[in-house]
């Protein structure tokens, strides 16, 4: 994505981003993978009653075999290496609490990073996190690492209780949010 730069809706990055990511991710896949990639799917397993409208992810890579079986990835924009709080929140409040991935063992969060360095955000996640990051792949120019936790699993139900996460921070510097009248930043 950093090598083809093309055109992001400064209005909402974060969904303008990931549109464009996901369409990157299904260039890349040859249709014979056991699963596929959907752009903003919902989790139907962890649905409050109606007329409660269920979780949706950002991307997931959804079972072929069993479409309620999602690995779900959920993206934040971080205007610098510092500014968490939503991307910590979701992996508190929505992966650890099993309201997101309760199928699977793992899931991602991806960091769409505005200015600052990417391996910054790793280290303060660590910090903020209290769990130790594991640097994952071989391509170390990227920022990619995994966070292992227990899970509260809620009671009669039999989701993993072990979660990691893998975090992917990707730069985006020069990029900024254009806000519209009444809008504010979060």
């Amino acid at each position: 994505m950093e090598r083809t730069r093309p055109p992001v809706d400064g209005r909402d990055l974060e969904r303008s981003i990931t549109q464009i990511l996901d369409n990157m991710i299904r260039d890349e896949m040859s249709g014979d993978e056991p699963y596929y990639i959907q752009h903003g799917p919902y989790e139907r397993e962890t649905m409050a009653r109606p007329p409660a409208q269920p979780p949706a992810y950002d991307l997931a890579f959804v079972f072929r075999a069993d479409p309620r079986v999602m690995w779900p990835v959920e993206a934040k924009v971080l205007e610098t290496p510092r500014t968490l709080a939503p991307y910590l929140a979701d992996i508190r409040n929505e992966f650890l609490t099993c309201r997101y991935g309760p199928f699977s063992p793992s899931g991602a969060m991806l960091g769409y990073l505005l200015a600052g360095r990417t391996s910054d955000v790793l280290v303060n996640v660590e910090a903020r996190l209290n769990s130790p990051l594991v640097p994952v792949g071989t391509q170390h120019a990227r920022a990619s690492s995994k966070s292992t936790h227990s899970r509260v699993v809620p009671p009669g139900k039999a989701y993993p209780r072990t979660f990691d996460c893998y975090h992917i921070v990707l730069s985006f510097h020069g990029l900024q949010r254009v806000l519209v009248e009444g809008q504010h930043l979060e």
